[in-house]
């Protein structure tokens, strides 16, 4: 449970994403300098719920050591990597792999990562794990004033679907992808 630190009224002028990255960077700074979050410290996860742009807000903070994890709808199409361009190709590279349209299993390939665990509230609880996808960014709405090239922003897509919620009301499969901060290999 964390208590409201600040809230803002956006008029029709805002940009919901400017501000909220702003009150994200805001916290943040307030942390690092408190001594809360240091150099070699885990990168702080910060979690939003379906109505945020999580890749544009990932892109925003890129330069904090956040993780952010956002729910996505159910309609959304991501991209894989580029595979290795074959020795002899021409021609413009692709920016974008295979598709997973997360409305159409047949597009999933197996997951990286399948975690399967018992709950009491829920029955079973399946999460599914995928790395390195990424949306298909174009030149309208949130990113009409891009100058460049649009970036490649990838996250780790984790869809969890559970047996059934209290009240035995039917689930929908919920997913999230994580963004942002990436550890160096090691």
């Amino acid at each position: 449970m964390t208590a409201v630190l600040d809230a803002v009224r956006l008029g029709p002028e805002d940009d919901e994403a400017e501000v909220t990255a702003a009150q994200v960077r805001e916290v943040i700074t307030r942390l690092i300098a408190a001594g809360h979050w240091r150099d070699g410290d885990l990168p702080v996860l910060v979690i939003f719920d379906a109505g945020y742009d999580p890749m544009r807000l990932a892109y925003q903070l890129a330069d904090l050591p956040v993780e952010i994890l956002g729910r996505l709808r159910s309609d959304r199409v991501l991209h894989f990597p580029v595979p290795p361009r074959r020795p002899g190709t021409n021609g413009r590279p692709p920016r974008h792999g295979r598709e997973f349209a997360l409305a159409d299993p047949a597009t999933w390939p197996d997951p990286a990562v399948t975690t399967t665990t018992a709950t009491t509230r829920y029955g079973t609880a399946v999460a599914q794990a995928w790395d390195r996808l990424h949306p298909r960014l174009t030149h309208r709405s949130a990113w009409l004033d891009h100058d460049g090239p649009l970036p490649v922003i990838e996250g780790t897509l984790i869809r969890l679907q559970v047996d059934h919620l209290p009240g035995d009301r039917d689930p929908k499969a919920g997913v999230a992808v994580v963004l942002g901060h990436r550890r160096p290999a090691r």
